[in-house]
């Protein structure tokens, strides 16, 4: 049994738990000469209930270019911190089945590290953790960063 990871999946938000996960991940992949595929899932059902009247083609678009901005920044830093071999992905949906069903399925991830919370504590109490989902339902092993 190898305890190495060679497909490591990195979800981020802009929270400042992701800002940790995205560190300790540098660490890890480095330690593991690793691929890294930096990911942002854009919650479309976030952006609709909180604001419906509003939701249309200019906020999904503002959406997008928040996204790959934010993802840009974090290969860069990656980039400096001397990981080659990184893959940025932006998709749109439920952040708790995407990161866990489809983009650890669609990269092969044997790891996914996540932040412990992006979210306002009301937020986790209503609808529960992205953290929590990935955990329960992810097919590989998840590192969950907490502050």
């Amino acid at each position: 049994m190898s305890f190495e990871y060679d497909r490591i999946l990195v979800a981020v938000d802009g929270s400042d738990a992701s800002e940790l996960a995205f560190k300790k991940a540098v660490d890890i992949v480095l330690r593991n000469d690793a691929k890294m595929f930096l990911a942002h899932v854009i919650d479309t059902r976030t952006i609709t209930t909180v604001a419906p009247e509003v939701y249309d083609q200019t906020l999904a678009a503002r959406s997008e270019n928040y996204a790959q901005t934010l993802l840009d920044e974090y290969k860069d830093k990656a980039t400096k911190k001397g990981i080659t071999n990184i893959t940025t992905h932006v998709e749109i949906g439920s952040p708790k089945i995407k990161i866990p069903k489809d983009l650890a399925k669609k990269f092969e991830a044997d790891l996914i590290i996540c932040g412990a919370t992006g979210m306002n504590a009301v937020e986790r109490f209503l609808i529960g953790s992205v953290s929590e989902s990935i955990t329960r339902y992810a097919s590989c092993d998840v590192l969950v960063v907490r502050s």
